[in-house]
C-alpha cells in the first residue's frame, strides 16, 4: 500500500475507478519506471507480464490508456496522476493535450487554483506553491522557462518545479495544414529555441491526452511524438477509432471502467427511454409523431421541474434548473422547431423566450449570443430551458441539468443510444439521491421505443435501459411544487427566499397580522432580532421567555436602532410612525404561540476520542465461491455480470492475496490503513486460509479479483458489530434555546387541492400522494402523510394537543449509526400539550423490534433526556419519545393514553 497513493485518494475524496486508475499507476511506475533512454519493447514487456489487455503503447513513447465513462471524473484523474508523480517520484513538467477549444479553456479553469472545480484542492504541497499553468496562448512569454529557471535556482526547489502545459491539439492540427510548421515549434527570443524544443529537452515530461480517440490520428499528434515524453497517459470514455471497417479498439487500454458500470455503481444518471401507452403510429404522419414527441417531452420536462425543486427544498439544496434537449434533423429543422417552440399557440408561449438554438447557422452577434446562453444554461437565473441543436454538442460540454432528450433526428437504435445518452448523464449533487425525477435522465422515442430497448438489451450492450410508459393521465397532470411554511411567517408576511414559477405557497391566503407596510417592517425586524437571541440560551434559554420585559426591551432597543431616518421612511412610502413596542409585543407572543421549544443539542467529547475495531473471527459459512474460469469471465462479461469486467480488462495483480481484501476495505470511509493495518491482514488472512480450503492459489487468486467488492463488503458488514468508540465523557452543549422551524415542500397535483385530513381517502394505497389541510392546532397550514396510521395520529394531535407539526428534514439534527455511516434521524410528529412535549413515530406493528427502528429509538430517546435536562434548568416542559404500533391508533384513544402505554 503506497502512502502517496493513500493520501491522495484522500485529500481528493476518489471514486473506486479513480482509486484503482492511481493504484495501477503506481504499480507501472514499479514495474516499468518511465525515464529518457528506455526500451519500448522492455517497458512493453513488463507491462503486459501483468497488464494483458496492453498489446502495444501504438506510440513512440510509452502510453497507457484509462478507459472510463463519461461522468466519472477524468479530469480529477488527471489531478491525482500529476499529484502522485509529482510527490512520489518528483516529476515535475507536464503536457496536456486537449480536443477542442470548449475542453481546452475547462481544463485551464480546473488547473487554475480557487476555482470551483480546482484538481488540486486538497493536495497540501501545491496550497502554498501551486503549479505553474502554461497555455497555448501564454506559452510565447516564456513564462514556463522562467519559472524553471526560477525553480532551478530556488531555495525550496521541491516545491516550486512543477509546469503544466495546456494546448488545445485542434489548434495545433490547422497549423500543420499545407505542410507548415506549429507555431510552438518556432524559434522563441525568449530561449533561443523553440519551446517546443526546450519541452522535448526535458528529461521528466509526461504527456496527458484528454478524450484521446478525438485525435488519435491528426497530424498534430505525429507532431507531438517528437516531444519525446517519458510516459502518455491517454483518458477517454470511447476507446477505439471509428473507421471505414467499423471501431478500431485500442492496444494499450490498460484499465476500462464502462458506462453500463458506472450506471450500476450509481456514478451517472440512470437512462430511461420512454413512450406514451399504447402508442400507436399507424395513421400519423411524420411530423404529427414529431410533434408529439416534442410536447411529450416538454410535459415531462415540467414534472421534472416540480420533481427537482421540492427535492431542493425538501434536501436544503440549490434548486436546479432543468433543461430538454432536442436533437433536430439539420439547421433547417433546427429553425422550424424554434420558430414552432416560440409561437404563441404552443404551450401558452411560455416557452418563447426560453429556447436557444445551437448549430452552425448561428453567425455574428447572434452566435455570440447563443454560446453564453449555452455557457450559462446550468445558472438558475438564466432563462434557457430548451436547447436545439444538430451537430455542435461534443465533448467537453459538461452540463449537470440535462434531464430530458427528445430526438427527432433519423438515426438506428445504437446511435441514438450513444449519440443521446453521453450528453445527459453527469448527476447535479455529484451523486445519486434516491429520488428517481432527480436521478433519471429521459429519452422521448415514441417510434423507436422498441428498437432501443432491444438494442439496450442484447447481450453484448453494456448499458440498461430503463422503460418509462406513460398514460394520458401522467402526460395532461400538471404538477407544482407546494412549499408549506411555518404559520409564523405566514402571519408575520415574510417571504420565501427562493420563488420559481412553479412554486406554490401553502396558507397564502391567510391574512397577515400586521396590515400596515411600516408594521410588517418593524415585525420582520423584530424577528430577525429574536432568531439571534435564539443563539444565546443564557440570554433567552426558551420562547416563553420572549414575554419577560427586558427581553422585549432589547428587542424594542435593537429595532429602534435598525430604524431609517424620517428622511428616509418618507422616500419609502411610509407615512406613518408605528409604535415598535407595541409590535415587538405582537410579534412576540406570536413566536411564541407559533413555535416549540426545539433545542440545537450538541454533544461534545471530552479530549481525544479513539475509535476501531476489535478483533473477532470472521464467520465464512455462507462464503463459499466457486473457481473461475476464462470461459466464465467471457459469459459474464456478456451476461452483464458488471462486476467481472475489471477481471477480464486488466486491474491491478497484488502481491500477496492478502492485497486484495486489504485494498478494497481501505476503501470506506471509517477504516484507517495506518490505524487499522493489522486487523485488516488478519481478517484478509482469514479470508485467504478459507478458500484455499479448496481452492488452490491460483483459483484463489480468481475468485479473489472477480469478487474483491463483494467480498470486502461481507467483511465490512462484520466488522461494524466489533466496532468500538472511546472518550473521556461527553459534555452535552445547547448552541440555541430554540430553533426556528423549517419550511417542507411537496410535489402535487394542480387540479387537485389540499383534502380534508379528517376524510379517509378511498385510495389508501399510496397515502403520500396526498396533501391534508384544514387542521387547527397545526403549526404548518398543509402537511402529508405516509400511511393511513400518521392521519389518524394527526387527528388526535389536533384534537388533544396545544399544537403540533410533522419536523421538516434537519430541524433536529439527531444522527444514528447504521453500519459505517451516520444517519439522520427525522421524527414523525412534535406535539405540545400542557405538561408535556412528545416525539412520536408511528411504525408498522410488524417493524416495532427492527433493529433500525430500535436504533434510531435509542438515538431519539437520548435526545429527549439531554432536552429535558435543559428544561428542567428553567422550569420548561419535559420531552418524551413515544414509539407506537400502527394497528393501536385510533380516533377514540387519547394521546395521553398512547404516551403512557408507549412512551419512553
Amino acid at each position: 500500500m503506497n502512502r502517496d497513493v493513500n493520501a491522495i485518494c484522500g485529500r481528493l475524496s476518489l471514486r473506486p475507478p479513480q482509486r484503482t486508475s492511481l493504484e495501477i499507476l503506481q504499480r507501472i511506475t514499479e514495474i516499468a519506471p518511465p525515464g529518457k533512454g528506455t526500451a519500448t519493447a522492455a517497458l512493453l514487456a513488463s507491462i503486459q507480464s501483468e497488464f494483458a489487455t496492453v498489446t502495444d503503447f501504438e506510440r513512440e513513447f510509452p502510453s497507457l490508456c484509462f478507459a472510463l465513462a463519461t461522468g466519472v471524473g477524468k479530469t480529477r484523474l488527471m489531478g491525482a496522476f500529476i499529484s502522485y508523480l509529482y510527490l512520489d517520484h518528483g516529476i515535475g513538467n507536464y503536457f496536456v493535450l486537449a480536443p477542442n477549444l470548449t475542453i481546452y479553456n475547462k481544463l485551464i479553469a480546473d488547473f487554475t487554483p480557487n476555482t470551483p472545480k480546482y484538481v488540486f484542492k486538497g493536495i497540501a504541497e501545491f496550497a502554498v506553491h501551486p503549479p505553474t499553468v502554461v497555455t497555448g496562448d501564454t506559452y510565447e512569454s516564456g513564462i514556463g522557462v522562467r519559472e524553471a529557471y526560477r525553480s532551478h535556482y530556488s531555495l525550496f526547489p521541491e516545491l516550486d518545479g512543477v509546469h503544466i502545459n495546456i494546448f488545445n491539439i485542434s489548434k495545433i492540427n490547422s497549423e500543420l495544414r499545407g505542410g507548415k510548421s506549429p507555431r510552438i515549434k518556432r524559434l522563441s527570443e525568449y530561449i533561443g529555441e523553440s519551446y517546443f524544443d526546450y519541452l522535448a529537452g526535458l528529461p521528466d515530461l509526461v504527456l496527458l491526452m484528454d478524450e484521446s480517440h478525438r485525435y488519435r490520428a491528426s497530424a498534430g499528434v505525429r507532431a507531438i511524438n517528437e516531444l519525446k515524453p517519458i510516459l502518455g497517459l491517454e483518458l477517454t470514455a470511447t476507446p477505439f477509432v471509428e473507421s471505414g471497417r467499423g471501431a478500431i479498439p485500442f492496444k494499450n487500454v490498460i484499465y476500462d471502467y464502462p458506462l453500463g458500470k458506472a450506471m450500476a455503481d450509481g456514478f451517472v444518471k440512470e437512462p430511461a427511454v420512454v413512450t406514451r401507452k399504447n402508442f400507436n403510429p399507424a395513421g400519423m404522419s411524420a411530423e404529427e409523431i414529431e410533434r408529439l414527441k416534442l410536447e411529450d417531452g416538454i410535459r415531462l420536462h415540467e414534472s421534472v421541474k416540480v420533481e427537482l425543486e421540492t427535492y431542493a427544498r425538501e434536501s436544503g439544496n440549490a434548486i436546479v434548473k432543468p433543461f430538454l434537449l432536442v436533437i433536430a434533423r439539420d439547421t433547417t429543422h433546427a429553425g422550424q422547431l424554434l420558430q414552432l417552440i416560440q409561437s404563441d399557440n404552443f404551450f401558452e408561449a411560455r416557452y418563447k423566450d426560453k429556447a436557444i438554438q445551437v448549430d452552425s447557422s448561428q453567425t455574428g452577434r447572434a452566435e455570440e449570443e447563443m454560446i453564453e446562453r449555452l455557457l450559462k444554461v446550468e445558472h438558475a437565473d438564466e432563462p434557457t430551458e430548451i436547447v436545439i441543436h444538430v451537430n455542435m454538442l461534443k465533448e467537453g460540454w459538461d452540463v449537470t441539468n440535462l434531464y430530458t432528450i427528445v430526438p427527432l433526428r433519423a438515426a438506428n437504435a445504437r446511435i441514438l443510444i450513444e449519440q443521446s445518452i453521453g450528453r445527459g448523464l453527469r448527476l447535479p449533487y455529484g451523486k445519486r439521491t434516491g429520488v428517481m425525477a432527480v436521478d433519471r435522465l429521459n429519452i422521448v422515442a415514441h417510434d423507436k421505443f422498441q428498437e432501443i430497448i432491444d438494442e439496450a438489451n442484447r447481450p453484448d450492450s453494456a448499458i440498461r435501459l430503463q422503460a418509462v410508459v406513460l398514460d394520458d393521465s401522467d402526460l395532461t397532470r400538471k404538477t407544482a411544487t407546494m412549499v408549506s411554511r411555518p404559520r409564523l411567517e405566514e402571519k408575520l408576511g415574510l417571504k420565501p427566499a427562493q420563488v420559481t414559477a412553479n412554486t406554490q405557497m401553502a396558507g397564502k391566503d391567510e391574512p397577515p397580522v400586521f396590515t400596515k407596510p411600516e408594521e410588517q417592517k418593524v415585525a420582520q425586524m423584530a424577528w430577525e432580532e429574536i432568531r439571534k437571541l435564539s443563539n444565546q440560551p443564557q440570554v433567552l434559554p426558551s420562547i416563553e421567555h420572549l414575554q419577560k420585559p427586558e427581553i422585549q426591551a432589547a428587542i424594542v432597543k435593537a429595532v429602534v436602532q435598525r430604524q431609517p431616518s424620517p428622511e428616509q421612511m418618507a422616500l419609502e412610502g411610509f407615512t406613518e410612525k408605528p409604535d415598535i413596542a407595541a409590535v415587538v409585543a405582537k410579534t412576540s407572543e406570536l413566536v411564541t404561540q407559533q413555535t416549540i421549544d426545539i433545542p440545537r443539542i450538541l454533544v461534545v467529547p471530552q479530549g481525544e476520542v479513539k475509535t476501531g475495531f476489535r478483533p473477532f473471527t470472521l464467520d465464512l459459512k455462507g462464503l463459499n465461491y466457486p473457481a473461475v474460469c476464462d470461459e466464465l469471465w467471457i459469459q459474464h462479461l456478456r451476461t452483464n455480470q458488471l462486476e467481472v469486467l475489471a477481471l477480464g480488462k486488466g486491474g491491478v495483480e497484488e502481491t500477496r492475496l492478502e492485497d486484495y481484501v486489504v485494498s478494497g476495505l481501505i476503501n470506506f470511509d471509517d477504516i484507517s490503513y495506518d490505524d487499522h493495518a493489522d486487523l485488516l491482514y488478519d481478517l484478509a488472512g482469514q479470508i485467504v486460509r478459507h478458500f484455499r480450503t479448496y481452492l488452490s492459489e491460483k483459483e484463489t487468486r480468481k475468485v479473489l479479483r472477480c469478487y474483491q467488492r463483494d467480498i470486502t463488503r461481507f467483511v465490512h458488514s462484520q466488522m461494524q458489530a466489533h466496532y468500538w468508540e472511546e472518550a473521556v465523557g461527553y459534555d452535552v452543549k445547547v448552541s440555541k434555546g430554540f430553533t426556528e422551524l423549517k419550511e417542507s415542500a411537496y410535489s402535487y397535483s394542480v387540479t387537485e387541492p389540499p383534502a380534508d385530513y379528517r376524510v379517509s381517502p378511498e385510495d389508501k394505497s399510496n397515502m403520500s400522494k396526498f396533501l391534508f389541510g384544514g387542521f387547527q392546532r397545526c403549526l404548518y397550514s398543509v402537511q402529508k402523510f405516509d400511511s393511513e396510521a400518521e392521519r389518524k395520529l394527526a387527528l388526535i394531535l389536533d384534537r388533544d394537543s396545544l399544537k403540533w407539526l410533522k419536523p421538516a428534514k434537519g430541524q433536529f439534527q439527531i444522527f444514528y449509526r447504521h453500519g459505517a455511516d451516520h444517519l439522520e434521524y427525522q421524527p414523525d410528529f412534535v406535539a405540545e400539550t400542557a405538561d408535556t412535549i412528545f416525539m412520536l413515530e408511528p411504525k408498522a406493528s410488524t417493524q416495532m423490534e427492527d433493529p433500525i427502528v430500535l436504533t434510531k429509538k435509542e438515538a431519539a430517546v437520548q435526545w429527549c433526556v439531554n432536552a429535558t435536562r435543559y428544561a428542567q434548568g428553567y422550569g420548561g416542559k419535559p420531552w418524551k419519545y413515544v414509539l407506537i404500533p400502527h394497528n393501536e391508533i385510533a380516533a377514540n384513544v387519547t394521546l395521553d393514553a398512547l404516551a403512557a402505554r408507549f412512551g419512553t
